[in-house]
């Protein structure tokens, strides 16, 4: 059920950048290599982290839009929820492994968007990401690419601290 809730909820996220386009987000503030971003749906305000990577690996000629996201979506009882996307679809039924600190996570995919099966791993991975200094995410493309994304975590917890002030 969690990991439908995820599926259904946070496909939205994959145009988060879009949907924060079209409804105004308004920037919170730059914090090192993250920025938090707000915009309002339906009343409400939806609050969100975002990063891209500072190197992307892969044996790659072209790729979409890579991004982390850590979103606070109040109105859906929802808070700190990672989402991930590649820039290219997932191999079917394929995973992506993230390790930050020594620590490692499993996301499952769908499309281009990756996703924790549970709360309880997107709040060990975003402790990990607050106190961590580099990401590291690996996937597999639907045409068994490998690829290699490293993120910066520096400004990940003012970021973070940014988005929860503003989503309280």
């Amino acid at each position: 059920m969690f990991r439908f809730f995820h599926c259904a909820l946070f496909s939205l996220a994959l145009s988060l950048p879009l949907a924060a386009q079209a409804n105004n987000a308004v920037k919170i503030k730059d914090f090192g290599k993250w920025t938090a971003y707000y915009f309002i749906e339906n009343g409400q305000k939806v609050c969100y982290m975002t990063s891209a990577p500072v190197t992307d690996a892969g044996n790659y000629t072209q790729r979409g839009q890579i991004a982390a996201f850590i979103t606070h979506w109040p109105s859906k009882t929802s808070k700190d929820v990672f989402s991930y996307v590649a820039g290219y679809t997932y191999k079917k039924d394929s995973d992506v492994t993230i390790t930050v600190g020594g620590q490692k996570f499993s996301l499952f995919t769908q499309g281009e968007m990756a996703w924790a099966s549970d709360e309880a791993t997107d709040k060990r991975l975003i402790s990990a990401i607050k106190r961590g200094s580099n990401m590291i995410v690996k996937g597999t493309s639907s045409r068994g690419t490998l690829t290699t994304d490293t993120y910066s975590l520096d400004g990940s917890t003012a970021a973070y601290n940014a988005i929860t002030a503003a989503c309280k």
